[in-house]
């Protein structure tokens, strides 16, 4: 038990991370793509949260207090969100296919997906990755954590933003109707 104790959260990650990359390259191009320094930002952003939530040794202070008594549920309450969080982050990538990208893109004959995932919320993908983000928190139970989770937050939700202004000014009213039907990250709620 130990075993999964030690190396579950990370196992995943290190899965997520592989297969993120090796379907990168199924990718159509894009017809246009965030500035530079809009993705090396967002990229920055999402490393240190990721470091916050791997690395102890930046626990100084408040970020490195237990939240609450670790138990064996508070483990498997965080792995539970952080598997259910990437199975629906594949899920939104494997449906939404060509038209997926690691950045802000618009691609040549860029079609609005509005089935599967999609359907739940607008942004399927940063639902399951805060999700997973929050689990591994919820077992990291250290306050480091809730920074980690806050910052993935704040970054999404300003790629979001962006995505979701040129996908306005790409599907014009189409676009505007989904956003009233379909929440953005969280089903009737946000």
């Amino acid at each position: 038990m130990r075993y999964l104790h030690d190396y579950l959260f990370q196992a995943v990650w290190w899965t997520w991370a592989v297969c993120w990359y090796v379907t990168s390259f199924t990718a159509s191009a894009p017809k246009r793509v965030q500035t530079p320094f809009a993705r090396l930002l967002h990229q920055s952003e999402l490393i240190f949260a990721f470091a916050l939530l791997w690395f102890p040794q930046l626990g100084y202070g408040w970020l490195g207090r237990e939240l609450v008594p670790r138990t064996e549920g508070l483990f498997w309450t965080g792995a539970f969100l952080l598997l259910l969080g990437i199975g629906f982050a594949f899920w939104a990538r494997v449906h939404i296919g060509r038209n997926w990208s690691g950045h802000v893109t618009l691609k040549p004959g860029h079609r609005l997906i509005r089935t599967g995932p999609y359907a739940l919320v607008r942004h399927p993908i940063y639902t399951g990755l805060l999700l997973a983000m929050t689990g591994t928190a919820v077992a990291v139970d250290r306050g480091r954590g809730v920074l980690a989770v806050l910052i993935a937050v704040e970054t999404l939700w300003r790629k979001l933003r962006l995505e979701e202004r040129w996908l306005t000014e790409e599907f014009g009213a189409e676009y505007g109707r989904y956003r009233r039907e379909v929440k953005a990250l969280v089903p009737g709620v946000v």
